[in-house]
């Protein structure tokens, strides 16, 4: 007789549980669909992308945890700096030494030009009395010689200054580069947004592309929503959406379609449908606006379920309830 009563007793509460479910989904589904509207479940989602190293190093300092959020630029993270700033002072000495390597061998084809003009006149000179005949060939071989070798001489030199000003060159664009590597050392947040998982800790040796973080962009929020091919088909790319968080239901969010797949698939066990009869949706995106996020950033957090509202019809007029106040 216990067992009896202890099934029915079961029976009850199961059927009490499958009542409360159907009334919560009365409550819960939307309203009848208004004319030239078609909606989804889904959740909203965000761009995910990363604070990661662009060169070897050791990570010495981690600023924020999981939750934290991010401006574009803000310093995240730190790799150890010492070796690289001993390597940028080196080659800003070895820049200083290629000028005045630079500057000695100007100095040399100053020197150089006036072995030339010495050497110059003596051969006119010598030229104009071997014509009197006052002095031998002799001489004059020796002075064209001497000319020959000021004239090597002074494109040694200048050869000399191409050098050092190549050196100089070379020099500086180390440095440079030395700089930029240093610069990279210094983790910077590339997005505005929210710390999703911390993947790095102080001491660790990370190798080029190596993650800090794994940050949610909170300016590239979205939704994906699905539609059966009547509904999807009418759907305009740049048209006005909306979304309706569940915890948010009094306070719509405007939204753009921005994607409407060109191939349908089988709808994700996880996204429920209008029809569940339906085996094949497109998937529809839904980007909310900026405007909206820029002011609300802390209230549509990415994971919230809700509903994605879109026009069939571009002529529809949203109802008072999916107004964007």
């Amino acid at each position: 007789m216990s067992a009896i009563l202890r099934n029915k007793k079961l029976i009850i509460i199961l059927v009490l549980v499958i009542i409360a479910a159907a009334i919560a989904w009365y409550f819960l589904k939307p309203a009848g669909t208004p004319a030239g509207l078609a909606y989804g479940n889904g959740r909203l989602e965000a761009t995910e992308t990363a604070v990661s190293t662009k060169v070897q190093g050791k990570l010495i300092e981690v600023y924020f945890r999981e939750g934290a959020d991010l401006k574009a630029g803000e310093v995240a993270a730190q790799l150890d700096d010492a070796q690289l700033k001993a390597d940028i002072r080196a080659a800003e000495a070895a820049v200083e030494q290629a000028k005045e390597t630079a500057k000695a061998a100007r100095e040399d084809v100053k020197s150089a030009q006036s072995q030339q003009q010495l050497a110059g006149v003596t051969l006119k000179r010598t030229q104009e009395l071997i014509k009197k005949g006052f002095i031998s060939a002799a001489q004059l071989d020796k002075d064209v010689s001497s000319m020959r070798t000021a004239n090597a001489s002074l494109a040694s030199a200048r050869n000399r200054v191409s050098q050092a000003d190549a050196s100089i060159a070379e020099a500086v664009a180390r440095v440079a580069s030395l700089q930029s590597n240093l610069d990279d050392l210094t983790l910077r947040s590339p997005v505005d947004g929210r710390i999703l998982y911390r993947l790095a800790e102080p001491g660790e040796v990370l190798s080029p592309g190596g993650r800090v973080f794994s940050i949610l962009d909170l300016n590239d929020v979205y939704m994906y929503i699905y539609l059966s091919n009547n509904e999807a088909g009418s759907v305009e790319l740049g048209s006005e959406a909306r979304i309706v968080l569940d915890a948010l239901p009094d306070q719509p969010i405007p939204c753009t379609v921005t994607y409407v797949s060109p191939r349908n698939q089988f709808t994700p066990k996880e996204v429920e449908t209008r029809d569940e009869r339906e085996k094949f949706m497109f998937r529809v995106k839904l980007k909310v606006d900026k405007d909206w996020l820029s002011r609300n950033a802390n209230i549509a957090k990415p994971g919230m379920p809700g509903i994605g509202w879109v026009k069939t019809n571009p002529d529809a007029v949203w109802p008072a309830n999916l107004q964007v106040k």
